[in-house]
């Protein structure tokens, strides 16, 4: 070895471990939760919309009154109570059992991130390629690449994934003799961007999907957090077979309880089971009692219809704020639903470059590159609007306005910065003045 190092395990650790890197929105967290800094950057629910005193009751019943069975071991495959309840939401959506959704071909998993290790874990090996939307969820770009996958972006425009892209993509990766495992998407109110794919674009990826053999991993998080009408049929109510449809209660009641699923292909089911008793044994049989008890008891459809109202008018108050105080050159997506909106700055500015000086002026995103494995992404942002308070989010766009007129100023005179800190003059890197 050469140099030095301050992880005395260096040449101990996996092959899998020297890929990882820090997530680009957990890296935030310490400096976005400070009470000072509006925080447009994490993806948190609004919780304090729940009626908190009847399901703190709730909570409490489910230990006094059942401890014995919902703080005991459980199945891997998760409680046959809550997997039920399950299919009744995925209903909703135009999942059911006309389509073959059924209780035993659901797995419950430990939120939607475990729902997407599992998968990778099932289907890809080192060197295999994942086709995915760019920009992508930051947390499936964390999984695929400790399964030592690659991660190939198919463009998006403002209908979603372009059709025509995908296969070209598919073509350029069989002809270079590379294998292509599954089209990963977030086709409703996708994050980063809240971008929808549209109703004629599902069916033409499904078929070039199905033509050219490739599974499809669909995440959906978001698809009944609509704001503007219902939201097109998922692509696992279209087709049963090789579609993966993952989800989570996460952004529909808590995310603390780390409670998601997967509906998988029935040949599946087992080996998905297996995967998840190898990680984790069993799902937790609390947090399983409480969101069945919640579906089961509680007016959960209501409560759906308060998250849109509320998230509408946030995301309304960003709209509007975007408008009244972003800097010429400045575009961003229009979300139908969900909680995002993805902005791409003015030409020739660097997200990342210009966080430290957001952070001073107390305000934070998440750099586009973060849901890009390629580096991409550096003149976009993705802002949330589900957290913050209407007037917060005005209070965050006019800081994040300031810092970006304070940028182009900076521009102009000594060129445009990059994201290691160095301001590009004559066609070379120079270092730039302190930014923090």
């Amino acid at each position: 070895m050469t140099g030095t190092t301050l992880d005395d395990y260096t040449d101990r650790y996996a092959r899998r471990v020297r890929g990882m890197t820090a997530s680009e929105i957990r890296a935030l967290f310490a400096v976005a939760s400070r009470p000072e800094v509006v925080s447009l950057a994490g993806g948190a629910p609004y919780i304090a919309a729940l009626p908190l005193d009847a399901v703190g009751e709730m909570l409490g019943k489910l230990g006094s009154e059942q401890g014995v069975t919902t703080l005991q071991y459980g199945i891997g495959q998760g409680t046959l109570e809550l997997r039920e309840r399950i299919c009744e939401v995925m209903a909703l959506s135009g999942i059911d059992a006309s389509c073959g959704a059924s209780p035993e071909d659901v797995v419950v998993t430990v939120g939607g991130q475990q729902a997407l290790d599992l998968v990778a874990r099932l289907f890809l090996d080192p060197g295999d390629v994942v086709l995915a939307e760019g920009p992508t969820y930051v947390g499936a770009l964390g999984v695929f690449q400790a399964a030592q996958a690659q991660v190939v972006h198919v463009p998006m425009d403002d209908e979603g994934l372009v059709p025509e892209a995908l296969e070209v993509a598919i073509a350029d990766l069989a002809r270079a003799g590379r294998r292509v495992k599954f089209l990963y998407t977030i086709p409703t109110y996708q994050n980063p961007t809240g971008v929808t794919l549209s109703e004629e674009r599902r069916e033409r990826v499904l078929d070039i999907c199905e033509r050219a053999g490739l599974l499809v991993v669909e995440d959906d998080p978001y698809g009944q957090l609509g704001f503007e009408g219902e939201a097109p049929a998922p692509l696992r109510a279209r087709r049963r077979d090789g579609v993966f449809y993952l989800s989570t209660f996460s952004k529909t009641f808590a995310p603390g309880l780390r409670v998601g699923w997967i509906l998988a292909p029935h040949a599946v089911r087992d080996k998905l089971v297996i995967a998840s008793e190898a990680q984790i044994l069993c799902p937790s049989g609390f947090a399983q009692a409480a969101v069945a008890t919640y579906l089961s008891t509680m007016p959960w459809r209501e409560q759906l219809k308060v998250y849109r109202e509320v998230y509408r008018e946030r995301r309304d108050a960003l709209l509007t704020a975007l408008e009244d105080l972003m800097p010429e050159g400045t575009t961003w997506t229009n979300p139908g639903g969900g909680l995002f909106v993805w902005a791409t700055l003015p030409a020739e500015l660097d997200a990342k470059a210009m966080m430290p000086r957001a952070i001073t002026a107390r305000v934070a995103y998440v750099p586009g590159t973060g849901f890009y494995a390629d580096g991409s992404g550096t003149g976009n942002i993705r802002l949330n609007f589900s957290f913050p308070p209407p007037e917060r989010i005005r209070e965050g766009v006019r800081r994040l306005a300031g810092v970006m007129e304070q940028e182009i100023a900076m521009r102009r005179v000594f060129g445009p910065v990059t994201s290691a800190g160095r301001r590009r003059q004559g066609g070379a890197d120079v270092p730039g003045p302190d930014l923090a």
